[in-house]
């Protein structure tokens, strides 16, 4: 089963409000096998080109990826200022954690040129504002395989992210980094971010 990122409001779950969906931010939502083909459909053609094996040829890219253990087809960060008790929707500042996300992921594809996104919805009908972006990690410049092909640790690398130890593999870096990214947005606007050394996905 392809699972479609849920942000866009096909349904209406019972922590939603039907009556604020209007307010929500649609920044892209495109379909992530379509994203599938214009990444990689020319490496995969010049891919199965070169193989003399017929069983060695792979006609869809995305199955292969979905079905294999190796990679994930795309991930998806969810990103929250506070919560329902100070950063609630229908308030002031509910509307300023809208505007410091929004800034935030307007800057988010230039920051991050290996990360995809294909699908990213500013949420303002729950409780809290947050974003949703889905994006698929990929490489260039592949000595294995196809040229072009997903890849979280080379995708990460490219951006600077070095893994280390267990704790500090190259995802961890990245996503701390980006938390970084939105604390200085948050910052701007007299948001101090305060660490509860929470690690919720």
């Amino acid at each position: 089963m392809i699972r479609q990122p849920e942000c866009s409001r096909k349904f209406h779950a019972k922590n939603t409000d039907p009556e604020r969906s209007c307010l929500n931010v649609e920044y892209c939502n495109e379909n992530v096998k379509d994203v599938y083909h214009e990444l990689f459909d020319e490496a995969l053609a010049w891919y199965n080109e070169k193989q003399t094996r017929s069983d060695r040829r792979i006609d869809d890219y995305y199955e292969k990826i979905r079905s294999g253990k190796q990679e994930r087809p795309f991930h998806e960060i969810i990103l929250q200022i506070g919560d329902k008790d100070n950063m609630g929707a229908k308030t002031e500042n509910g509307q300023l954690a809208a505007k410091v996300l929004d800034k935030y992921m307007r800057d988010f594809q230039r920051r991050n040129p290996t990360l995809r996104v294909f699908s990213a919805y500013l949420h303002m009908d729950e409780a809290t504002p947050h974003l949703h972006i889905d994006f698929v990690l990929y490489t260039t410049g592949s000595k294995r395989g196809l040229d072009t092909r997903v890849s979280l640790k080379q995708a990460l690398s490219a951006l600077g992210f070095k893994g280390g130890t267990r704790r500090e593999t190259e995802l961890n870096q990245w996503v701390a980094y980006e938390k970084e990214q939105l604390a200085a947005v948050m910052l701007e606007h007299g948001i101090e971010w305060e660490k509860k050394g929470t690690h919720e996905k």
